[in-house]
């Protein structure tokens, strides 16, 4: 806690002073273009990975970066969705999931979880994902099946994101772009899915082009 207690004396004295006008002008309303959807693990700032101002991200953390789909009796997530989207008409809806990641590992080992009932519970809502992937990688093990099961379930809760109403109403209107980026923690690198190759492949390698129908991805892994 003392270190924490350290860095709020240190951003009032050097980091806040800078930016006091944007602060300023960000209480008297906030206007962000992305909905950025991640998972609460530590290792991931979103603000630093994506080098963003006070007010450019609105965030959500979970643990899976799960979105429950519509009519699902889970959390806040809706809520969040539907307020980012409705009232403050983000433009993009980026979900990021990552290498090495918690809670889709307890997803492919249930037992890990399992004295740990309300997390048991949550990693229902990535079940299509454990099906997905048991169905489909069982020639895969290790990290290399967990690589593909973070990839899977930023494809499964993108289809998620998409059959919540006021998710649905933008993206008819085409004004809201659908992003699934994966992370990876030890090299720095994002990966982004491009939808006509049905690859993720490296942010900086690609080009978007004209908007098509979701794909599966191949066994392709990051």
């Amino acid at each position: 806690m003392q270190k924490l207690i350290e860095g709020i004396h240190q951003f009032q004295a050097e980091d806040f002073v800078p930016l006091q006008l944007l602060f300023e002008q960000l209480a008297k309303g906030q206007n962000p273009e992305t909905l950025f959807i991640t998972c609460s693990d530590s290792c991931i700032v979103p603000t630093m990975l994506t080098k963003a101002k006070p007010g450019d991200l609105f965030i959500l953390r979970n643990a899976g970066n799960i979105v429950p789909p519509h009519g699902a009796n889970h959390g806040g997530e809706a809520a969040t969705i539907e307020y980012a989207v409705a009232a403050l008409s983000v433009k993009d809806i980026i979900i990021c999931g990552h290498s090495h990641c918690g809670a889709m590992q307890g997803l492919l080992h249930p037992e890990q979880v399992a004295s740990l009932p309300a997390v048991s519970s949550w990693l229902s809502g990535a079940e299509t994902t454990r099906r997905i992937v048991r169905e489909n990688y069982g020639h895969l093990d290790g990290d290399r099946l967990l690589a593909a099961t973070v990839a899977e379930n930023v494809l499964v809760q993108l289809e998620n994101l998409r059959t919540l109403p006021s998710v649905a109403s933008r993206l008819v209107r085409g004004d809201l772009h659908l992003h699934g980026w994966v992370y990876k923690i030890e090299t720095g690198e994002v990966f982004v899915f491009d939808l006509v190759t049905g690859q993720f492949v490296k942010l900086g390698e690609y080009h978007p082009r004209i908007k098509t129908s979701v794909r599966r991805r191949t066994t392709h892994i990051i």
